[in-house]
């Protein structure tokens, strides 16, 4: 897929960004981080334990990354697009766990 320099906008960007997580095992390494991130945040904010945050952000690319590295043969968007990139993670766990995806 060729990629343009920069995205304008988000919609633009997340269909590439589905393109980069093609791999099924892959898309469930970020389901499965981006979830206990998620249990994560919802703890920091319940213990108000700030280091949690820390935590969440590390396992979460944790695992995203192993899914690229080793599955997906790719550079993370994180490195070039980390908004955007962020936010397709977590539009892609949503679509994953409401079905749109397949698991």
């Amino acid at each position: 897929m060729d990629t343009p320099e920069r995205f304008d906008s988000f919609a633009d960007f997340y269909p590439f960004y589905l393109n980069e997580h093609a791999n099924q095992v892959s898309r469930r390494l970020h389901f499965v981080g981006t979830s206990i991130a998620a249990v994560l945040l919802v703890a920091a904010l319940l213990t108000r334990a700030p280091e949690l945050v820390l935590v969440a952000l590390l396992q979460g690319y944790a695992f995203a990354w192993v899914g690229h590295f080793f599955f997906e043969h790719n550079k993370p968007a994180t490195f070039k697009y980390p908004r955007y990139s962020l936010m397709g993670d977590w539009r892609m766990w949503f679509e994953i766990l409401t079905g749109k995806i397949a698991w």
